[in-house]
């Protein structure tokens, strides 16, 4: 509303003000006769209109001189009143005298009444437009429709009614025995007739008040929201409001792994617990996606002492202030030790675990991003295998009881050379595991994390902010997806599962297709993507084709023949080995061609060795038919 009066000019501002001040005076002025003397003794000669236009005319002239039509009415304070009512006294006073020139009949009553009525018509009406227009009365408020019609959703409406952001339209809600209905003058539509909504209002915001919901119920209500292209906000769950910690209408945006709509499997304790109890455990890569998260579980199952290892001192910082924090937060105490050292040094690792006597340990650090990899190789084959092989023969020189590697699903038939070196780094621990050692070597693969450092959900999300485009490689690709949180719990619990030289899988769940992805990640925000079908769209997807290296999918087993474990999410892969001696030969003759800075024969290397790397430098693989085999028996995306 203020925006609105913003923009009407100021000589229209001016003459709408005097033409108010004009009507406040003729009635203050005629009405008090008429409190005086009644209708029937009202007899306005010319001697009392000469009295009234001497009392219009100085007022005006008063209110000129004195700056009260310079002033903005918005910001009418107690100083201004007082202001106003002073040169309202002034006008009454030559209402009185000018009576005795005129020697017309004015009635000492009736200047008192005049006083009291131009009080409150002038100086109470621009009081009034300061005080609604502080308090936001009038303001526009968007328009939302809840979807709960049950105890949150009212809890909600009543919130919302005391603040001045949202208007409640409607309710939707599934059950029948409420539609068609009304609720705190809100009428309660069936959740099948947004589209009704749509049509009536335009463009809303859906409101969830559906609190403690299960994740397969939440994206089944998202996914009825989501082709409507409007944008979506959830309240944070009960436990946080009975808590304190959250009010019922701190809305939040509904997260891609919601949408993904993942039930998590409860945990069993023992494992979760078995490396981490009252031992000293250490993360590599600490400062990464997965490290914090692996760092923030690993301080709730109560280990004796945590080190973090990080290259980069700002990430290390960052994840030993969090976990600082949190300690404090609640009233805990551990012994964390932020350490900046480089995996690729040996000594330096056997310095690390005989100083602390490091029991576990989870080797994160590697450098994941394709291509950066793809152009940095001499880097990529240093940090991931040699780093890795580095690591790990200190780890058995100063007896960690457990060594458990982060891999990928990129180690899988290898076409980049980041999956090549992650696929050499699981064989060195799988050769290392056969020799005679206390160390026991496990290795967990698994595929994309949501919200990770190069992930595509906060690519888009940037980009979608940003008004587009939306860049994706191609068409067709196909990715799994896991939320940090439960990747990081499934890997505790796998590096506590084998013998040794383990490799186990983590369950992904169904692959997504990443323009579907896409749409839905921009239809959650409000907005429609612009395509053939949609030209008038807000966000543009430009196709910048798939990037050396990259595959359009990505598996997460080299030969069909996963055994199940007892946790339902976790396999075990029986995967190919090498003897110790074949794979320090290949380490050999890449440590010379490292020293050599020979590129081609590094990678010349990775392809003679057993890994199934095949390069793809154009990034034109065809894989179109396990694609098209994927998607065929649902006919859509498995989002």
């Amino acid at each position: 509303m203020v925006r609105r009066v913003d923009l009407i000019p100021s000589s229209i501002k001016l003459l709408i003000v005097l033409a108010y001040d004009l009507f406040a005076i003729c009635t203050a002025f005629f009405l008090a006769y008429f409190i005086r003397v009644g209708i029937e003794g009202i007899d306005i000669s010319l001697k009392e209109m000469s009295v009234f236009l001497t009392v219009t005319l100085s007022t005006f002239l008063l209110f000129y001189l004195f700056d009260m039509y310079h002033s903005i009415v918005r910001y009418f304070n107690a100083k201004a009143f007082l202001k106003v009512q002073s040169l309202l006294i002034v006008v009454t006073a030559i209402f009185y005298l000018t009576g005795f020139i005129f020697d017309a009949f004015v009635p000492r009553s009736v200047p008192i009444v005049f006083l009291v009525l131009t009080s409150v018509m002038i100086a109470g009406a621009r009081a009034l437009v300061g005080f609604v227009i502080e308090k936001h009365w009038f303001d526009e408020r968007e328009g939302v429709v809840i979807y709960g019609a049950s105890n949150a959703g009212r809890q909600l409406v009543h919130a919302l009614s005391l603040g001045n952001k949202y208007h409640p339209l409607a309710f939707l809600d599934e059950k029948k025995r409420y539609q068609g209905r009304t609720v705190l003058g809100l009428k309660i539509f069936s959740h099948l007739k947004i589209d009704q909504l749509v049509k009536k209002y335009g463009q809303f915001k859906v409101l969830i008040a559906v609190p403690q919901v299960d994740p397969i119920r939440l994206k089944q209500i998202v996914a009825s929201l989501e082709p409507f292209a409007l944008e979506l906000l959830i309240i944070p769950s009960m436990s946080d409001i009975v808590s304190g910690k959250r009010t019922i209408d701190e809305l939040r945006e509904v997260s891609v792994d919601e949408l993904l709509g993942r039930k998590a499997v409860k945990p069993i304790a023992e494992l979760l617990s078995a490396n981490i109890y009252k031992k000293v455990v250490m993360v590599s890569g600490a400062g990464g996606s997965i490290g914090k998260e692996l760092c923030r579980q690993i301080t709730q199952h109560n280990p004796s002492k945590l080190i973090l290892l990080d290259v980069c001192e700002a990430f290390l910082y960052e994840i030993h202030q969090e976990l600082t924090e949190y300690l404090l937060d609640n009233q805990k105490t551990l012994i964390i030790e932020p350490l900046i050292g480089n995996v690729q040094n040996g000594m330096l690792m056997s310095h690390i675990f005989h100083k602390y006597n490091v029991q576990t340990i989870y080797h994160a650090a590697a450098y994941k991003h394709v291509p950066m990899v793809e152009h940095n190789v001499i880097a990529g084959v240093t940090n991931n295998v040699l780093g890795t092989y580095e690591i790990a023969q200190a780890a058995i020189y100063c007896e960690v009881e457990t060594f458990v590697l982060i891999s990928t699903d990129k180690a899988v038939r290898p076409t980049n050379v980041m999956g090549a070196t992650k696929r050499l780094a699981e064989l060195i621990l799988q050769g290392l595991a056969k020799k005679e050692h206390q160390t026991r070597f496990v290795m967990v693969r698994f595929g994309n994390v949501l919200g990770s450092s190069g992930s595509v959900v906060p690519l888009f999300k940037k980009q979608i902010k940003k008004g587009g485009p939306i860049t994706i490689t191609h068409p067709d690709i196909i990715r799994y997806f896991m939320t940090i949180p439960e990747a990081a719990q499934l890997v505790l619990q796998a590096g506590a599962m084998g013998t040794g030289g383990d490799v186990f899988v983590l369950d992904m769940g169904n692959p997504v297709k990443i323009i579907d992805l896409a749409y839905k990640m921009t239809h959650l925000m409000g907005l429609t993507i612009k395509d053939d079908k949609n030209p008038t769209g807000d966000i543009a997807i430009k196709f910048t084709g798939l990037r050396p290296g990259e595959k359009l999918f990505e598996e997460l087993l080299i030969d069909d023949n996963a055994k199940k474990t007892f946790h339902k999410r976790i396999l075990s892969a029986n995967e190919r080995s090498l003897p110790w001696a074949d794979v320090a030969k290949i380490i050999s003759n890449l440590t010379d061609a490292m020293r050599e800075e020979d590129v081609t024969k590094i990678k010349q290397l990775l392809m003679d060795a057993p890994l199934q790397y095949q390069p793809n430098p154009d990034g034109n693989i065809n894989l179109n038919t396990i694609v098209e085999d994927i998607i065929k028996p649902t006919g859509t995306s498995p989002i």
